[in-house]
């Protein structure tokens, strides 16, 4: 996918809908604001006058509290004004076309859409058709991209670890049916990342998976070894179309998580999840509420990182003086 979709005239974001495409300096420079906007979540007053004036509509075609939480946090922290609209009881539900949706919001003025749908390529395809003044970020479209969660895993990797250059990082799980992982991938490697690693059963990895610019792997024991980072990755079973997996005991028993297998990597590895996630399928409990966990944080930066690509969209950055 060309990235000309998603910056303007002078080069600057105008849509977040992938990573793929996107040059090392602007994906830093997303980091570099998230970094400034950290501290307005230890303010008394919680806001901030970026986006004052502007309305953002979060058009969630799919559940998601935690994406959908954050995303609004993220806008009324930069003083937007913020409807979230409840598809299943909208006129989409109705027979009223997507196209027709977008058109009616946009007759009420708004200037970005913030969009979640199960279909790849959606995000794309209003990015497309919405007229020239409205951005459109992307909150996760089919199995193609989530490319804001990929921004917040990179930011937290970034807080504990640094140096993405000298990073081994694996990617443990349902990685066929995983946007995360695809978005993480692409920006690990455009990040500059030592190495990206994934492991999962054949049945669970993308044909090709290699060309990704990952190595492979179908051992936790081989995968795990001299590992930074750990993004466990949930069994997204509502995507599975076949019997990929004898059951999810037999899964835990060679791909979960567990203390034991956690001692494979190397000792001050980090443990990430992007949610939500299965205890006793994909990961013991006691690593995911254990010290080496940084779930928890994930969610916190969740804001950051969606309160700078908002405005970075909305060319407003420059007017932030920290």
């Amino acid at each position: 996918m060309s990235n000309n979709l998603q910056l303007n005239s002078e080069g600057k974001l105008k849509h977040f809908l992938t990573i793929e495409g996107l040059e090392k300096q602007l994906l830093v420079d997303i980091l570099d604001l998230a970094e400034s906007f950290i501290g307005v979540n230890d303010q008394r007053i919680k806001k901030i006058p970026l986006l004052r004036g502007k309305s953002i509509v979060n058009l969630f075609f799919e559940n998601s509290t935690r994406t959908r939480t954050t995303f609004e946090l993220a806008a009324k922290r930069l003083s937007a004004d913020v409807l979230s609209m409840s598809i299943a009881t909208s006129s989409t539900s109705k027979g009223e076309s997507l196209l027709d949706t977008i058109r009616n919001l946009e007759a009420m003025y708004v200037d970005m859409f913030v969009v979640r749908h199960g279909i790849s390529g959606a995000a794309h395809f209003i990015a497309q058709h919405a007229s020239k003044h409205i951005s459109v970020i992307n909150a996760g479209d089919g199995q193609h991209a989530h490319p804001t969660q990929a921004m917040l895993d990179m930011f937290t990797i970034r807080q504990f670890k640094q140096d993405f250059s000298k990073l081994r990082v694996a990617i443990v799980g349902d990685i066929l049916h995983s946007r995360v992982a695809r978005s993480n991938i692409q920006a690990l490697n455009t990040l500059g990342a030592a190495e990206i690693r994934v492991i999962a059963p054949k049945t669970l990895l993308p044909a090709q998976v290699e060309t990704m610019g990952v190595t492979v792997s179908h051992s936790l024991a081989d995968g795990l070894k001299d590992i930074d980072v750990i993004i466990m990755l949930r069994l997204q079973k509502e995507r599975m179309t076949s019997a990929l997996l004898p059951s999810e005991s037999e899964y835990f028993k060679c791909f979960g998580l567990t203390p034991e297998r956690l001692k494979l990597a190397k000792p001050d590895a980090i443990v990430m999840h992007p949610g939500p996630i299965n205890r006793g399928v994909e990961i013991d409990s006691k690593v995911a509420d254990g010290p080496q966990s940084v779930i928890l944080k994930q969610v916190s930066n969740g804001i950051a990182i969606r309160m700078a690509i908002m405005a970075m969209a909305m060319q407003k950055q420059e007017s932030f003086d920290g």
